[in-house]
């Protein structure tokens, strides 16, 4: 039985890990690159359709759209005009913060960005979305709280190459864009018909998009005068809250995760049609999710394949979360979804919700394995495009692998 000062001590270094470092950064950076990847494969993919999809004469019109947000207050600033041109300015925004973000140069910036084009483009058109989509609009608000750009990113680079360098002078850059970002908000709060709330209609109750959005810009602007003005102790305080946000923000993916598959998987059990197989047999006939008809004909043909594959998802989805409790169980259910899902984009024709799937899985990825795949992408890129290659500076203390849920 533990004494009260033993409580206390572990509650302290909780709380210090917690507010001390960011956990799951190739977790997050996996997030970030996979999640920017899907959205701009889609974004391409539809580039032919992207007027009837989401533009203002397509088949459901601005106006419709119009009176729908008007009820349900969904964010979308497709609803600021009715301009061809205005459409076509946020879709190729939409495309182009995303790759941005991909790449990982100003993750700060480019998540917001990347966020407001997601949000924009599918609340515009909310009945064409999928599970994917779902999956794509909640992971883009929450990677805007996560550090997703520690590792893999071109702000990672940046970072070292200026520790490298102690004359590097003031990042223009950075200050251009902000200065730009809040210029734009300024246009959008006082000369649009945007609807930006202060308090109401926001991403939380209380909050509006408003308050969000120059919370956000002015939280950028401390922290860039911070570290370049007072990098002592302000800075210390600074990087405990950026850790606290971000740890808690994995935390909210992991648990969303996890809320996924229970909730599909006890609403399977609740039913028939993944007991006698129906719930898996039928959609291999629909020619919507047939794109190899034969392959499909083939695997709704044999009655042990059917069982095998209606039995084995649901248990794997109940038992998802349960096997978290067990690193060794949990690796080897991870693989098995991740399976399940490249196969339902082989033989249902969803790309798309698959690899968004295969995304939010790879939060619980263990950290060794990313690491070692890193090293073998470095290496395979340095092999194919030799050039001058420096090392890495020795990795500080506390910034280790250590093991944790997502590891």
């Amino acid at each position: 039985m533990s004494t009260p000062k033993a409580s206390l001590a572990a509650l302290a270094r909780g709380v210090d890990r917690v507010t001390g470092s960011s956990l799951g950064r190739y977790q997050t950076a996996v997030i970030r690159i996979g999640l920017s990847f899907t959205w701009l494969c889609f974004l391409l993919r539809e580039w032919p359709n992207r007027h009837e999809l989401y533009g203002p004469d397509g088949p459901w019109s601005w106006e419709m759209a119009r009176r729908l947000i008007a009820d349900n207050h969904a964010f979308t600033v497709l609803m600021w005009s009715d301009s061809t041109f205005w459409f076509e300015c946020v879709y190729a925004g939409a495309m182009v913060a995303g790759a941005l973000l991909m790449l990982g140069w100003r993750t700060r910036t480019m998540s917001v960005l990347s966020m407001i084009g997601v949000l924009s483009l599918q609340n515009r058109s909310v009945f064409l979305g999928d599970g994917g989509d779902n999956v794509i609009h909640l992971m883009a608000l929450y990677t805007v709280l996560t550090r997703c750009g520690l590792v893999w990113s071109l702000d990672a680079r940046r970072a070292r190459r200026r520790g490298q360098d102690p004359a590097a002078g003031p990042d223009v850059t950075g200050i251009v864009l902000w200065a730009l970002c809040g210029l734009a908000l300024i246009s959008a709060q006082l000369f649009g018909g945007t609807g930006l709330s202060w308090t109401t209609d926001g991403p939380l109750p209380g909050l509006g998009w408003a308050t969000a959005l120059w919370g956000l810009w002015l939280v950028q602007g401390v922290w860039w005068a911070v570290c370049r003005y007072a990098p002592g102790e302000p800075r210390t305080v600074l990087d405990g809250f950026a850790h606290l946000a971000h740890n808690a923000a994995l935390l909210v993916i992991m648990v969303e995760v996890c809320l996924i598959y229970a909730t599909a998987g006890w609403y399977k059990i609740q039913g028939t049609r993944w007991q006698d197989g129906t719930a898996l047999y039928y959609p291999l006939h629909l020619d919507y999710f047939s794109p190899w008809p034969e392959l499909s004909h083939a695997l709704a043909g044999n009655g042990l394949l059917v069982l095998l594959l209606s039995y084995g998802t649901v248990a794997v989805q109940v038992a998802f979360p349960f096997t978290l409790l067990n690193r060794r169980v949990k690796n080897v259910l991870l693989a098995l979804m991740m399976a399940e899902h490249v196969g339902i984009a082989v033989t249902l024709g969803l790309p798309f919700f698959s690899l968004a799937m295969i995304v939010a899985d790879a939060v619980f990825l263990p950290t060794g394995f990313l690491r070692r795949l890193g090293d073998l992408t470095g290496r395979a890129r340095d092999r194919l495009l030799p050039a001058r290659r420096k090392p890495l500076p020795p990795q500080r203390e506390g910034e280790g692998a250590s093991r944790t849920l997502v590891g």
